[in-house]
């Protein structure tokens, strides 16, 4: 585990600094499209089950969760004009970065999912994916990448993710924590950069 925190530290530090500006460029873009924070914040479940803030470059209206599921879609109304672009290249993801550099999350590991959903994770399915930590990447993200879009035609947005999606999340998770290593995390970043510059 020391080891895969190292190797956070050695592509995060760097990345982190690197992406600086754009940081800047992005959050500038942010305030002039739309009145809001620069970031969203949300609750999510990492490691051991400890709480924590997942942070992402706000993409939705002002207090969108308080006028819609926390689940979106395509086409969501709340989604502002520079948000679907942030979206669409997962660039709205990038300050998940800080949370890696806080060893709240990882580069790669099972994405992070709010309490309501943890909830509904079988007890031994739990206890295998809460033993990592949660990364920004993994099998789940690559597979789901388009989510927003499965979840479109579903008429209850809530059970559906929760009946249909979750449990081949949770599947997916457990296959990277039972065959993680480096190599595999290596890939899986590589992969996932490959899965952005294709819709460039």
């Amino acid at each position: 585990m020391r080891f895969k925190r190292c190797f956070d530290l050695f592509f995060t530090v760097p990345g982190f600094l690197f992406l600086l500006p754009f940081f800047g460029i992005i959050a500038c873009w942010i305030k002039l499209d739309s009145p809001g924070p620069v970031f969203f914040r949300q609750k999510r479940i990492g490691q051991y089950g400890k709480p924590f803030n997942v942070l992402k470059f706000r993409t939705m209206v002002k207090d969108a969760e308080k006028k819609g599921a926390k689940i979106t879609v395509s086409g969501d109304a709340r989604i502002t004009r520079c948000g679907r672009i942030l979206r669409k290249y997962k660039l709205d993801e990038l300050p998940q970065l800080i949370n890696v550099l806080k060893g709240e999350m990882s580069l790669v590991g099972p994405r992070p999912e709010v309490p309501e959903y943890v909830e509904h994770y079988p007890e031994e399915m739990k206890k295998i994916v809460l033993s990592v930590p949660p990364g920004i990447t993994d099998y789940a993200s690559l597979e789901f990448r388009n989510e927003n879009d499965l979840l479109k035609g579903a008429s209850d947005l809530q059970a559906f993710y929760i009946n249909e999606i979750l449990p081949k999340k949770l599947e997916y998770y457990v296959r990277y924590v039972e065959n993680r290593s480096i190599i595999v995390d290596f890939s899986l970043i590589i992969r996932t950069i490959w899965s952005i510059l294709k819709k460039t």
